[in-house]
């Protein structure tokens, strides 16, 4: 075992098979999600951000449960700065109970995103049917992926990691049904400054939820192929 650890190691496997992520990629990503905590407060469409829409004021007294669940995802940008933050300048990693209040977070705000596609599901929403598809394909789909793929690498992914990935997933698929369904929202650019804003940012999360997944496999991999040595 202990030739093992030390090939794992001189690897740069023991870190990252502990759920560390690289302090760049925490960097970089830590700019990415400041941006999105300030997106909270942008204007996303018809002059409402989402913190208009978690508190009900909507232009024309419209504001109902709906726009709370929508706004709601927006801001799990704050817990994840908060693990970017700790990521960089503590060697801490994430408590139990401090996971635990993450993942229900992340629960209700995937739970809220599932209710307000069951309209698009049930053709209820008055959209068009590329609207109609694009919505429930982005949505249902980014949760479903992440899901599958943490429950199969559920040995292998720190719990830190983990979380990660919750977030990421739970504001994507809020964020891809907020993007597709104000894509045609009319307005200048600071009404809309929100929907550009969350058009750039998603890009790099994404991108970054597919290397957590993707970067897990490979150190598994890896490390099987170590232990079999």
């Amino acid at each position: 075992m202990g030739d093992h650890s030390r090939a794992l190691r001189g690897n740069g496997l023991a870190g990252v098979n502990a759920g560390e992520v690289p302090r760049w990629v925490s960097g970089v990503a830590l700019v990415v999600w400041l941006v999105g905590g300030v997106v909270a407060f942008l204007p996303f469409a018809l002059d409402t951000s989402p913190w208009n829409a978690v508190t009900l004021r909507v232009p024309g007294n419209q504001g109902n449960w709906w726009h709370v669940l929508v706004g709601l995802p927006f801001f799990l940008a704050y817990p994840m700065i908060w693990l970017r933050v700790r990521a960089l300048f503590s060697a801490q990693s994430s408590t139990a109970g401090e996971r635990r209040l993450i993942w229900s977070a992340v629960g209700l705000s995937i739970l809220g995103t599932i209710l307000v596609e069951t309209p698009f599901l049930l053709h209820l929403a008055g959209t068009s049917e590329w609207q109609r598809f694009s919505v429930l394909g982005l949505g249902f789909g980014i949760v479903l992926a992440s899901a599958i793929s943490l429950f199969r690498r559920r040995s292998s992914m720190s719990p830190t990691r983990a979380c990660l990935v919750g977030i990421e997933t739970a504001y994507l698929a809020n964020a891809a049904l907020c993007l597709v369904v104000y894509s045609g929202a009319a307005g200048s650019f600071w009404t809309r400054s929100g929907w550009l804003v969350t058009a750039l940012i998603v890009v790099p999360i994404g991108v970054e939820l597919l290397w957590l997944l993707v970067d897990t496999s490979r150190t598994e991999e890896s490390r099987s192929n170590l232990l079999a040595a």
